[in-house]
């Protein structure tokens, strides 16, 4: 299990946040944690993927940030990437719809692998708001300090870097817009690509991936390559 000591971060995130690392919520999550091993409790993801978005996509890299709420909690599936599982595993319900709205949107084909690390690798920040949970147990870690370490790289990407693109998607990813400037960065809120919130109109249409790569290049950055 990961200790404050053993936290192997990307260099220019380890720099943003570690003020964070040595606040006492921090060590009550490493306290948790450990408590959940010595119960006998399986945690996912792996430890050496708690802090995959983060190392997968470093600070000064980010040019999209993409929110998700929990990481998925059965066995095998979480990455450590938001909507990502690892090559091998179906795309779960949310993550089919966002592809099925890249189709709409950009005609890009409906990929056979729901693995995103070629999003993280351009630079799309694929973070969960909590980065741990117990095995089949949504949310079950929601409370224990995590959302308090992802709020604050939110604003550190906020306050230090400009125009990256957020996409806020459904009611929890859309309160964070309040960590945002959004006078320096670009907010796009929609509804949850889950079915219970797309098949009530709030998902499909929302051109998000499109309107996503029009900001970028305003900015003469290099657009997202969608396809997977």
């Amino acid at each position: 299990m990961i200790t404050i000591d053993n936290i192997k971060l990307e260099e220019s995130w380890q720099y943003a946040l570690s003020d964070e690392f040595q606040q006492p919520y921090f060590s009550k999550i490493i306290q948790f944690l450990h408590q959940e091993e010595q119960a006998g409790n399986k945690i996912f993801p792996s430890p050496s993927l708690i802090f995959n978005a983060f190392n997968s996509t470093p600070f000064k890299k980010v040019k999209v940030v993409i929110l998700g709420q929990d990481p998925y909690h059965n066995i095998g599936q979480a990455c450590g990437l938001s909507f990502s599982v690892p090559d091998g595993f179906p795309a779960p319900p949310s993550l089919k719809n966002i592809f099925k709205e890249l189709n709409t949107d950009i005609g890009m084909n409906i990929p056979t692998t729901g693995n995103l690390q070629k999003w993280a690798n351009q630079g799309i920040l694929l973070l969960n708001a909590g980065l741990t949970v117990r095995a089949h147990q949504a949310n079950s870690h929601k409370n224990i300090g995590w959302h308090k370490f992802t709020d604050a790289a939110i604003v550190k990407l906020s306050d230090q870097r400009k125009g990256i693109v957020f996409l806020l998607w459904g009611g929890f990813a859309k309160k964070k817009s309040s960590l945002i400037d959004h006078t320096k960065h670009h907010v796009l809120m929609t509804g949850h690509p889950s079915p219970l919130s797309a098949n009530r109109g709030y998902w499909f249409g929302n051109k998000h991936f499109s309107k996503t790569n029009e900001l970028l290049a305003k900015q003469n950055l290099t657009p997202i390559d969608w396809h997977l």
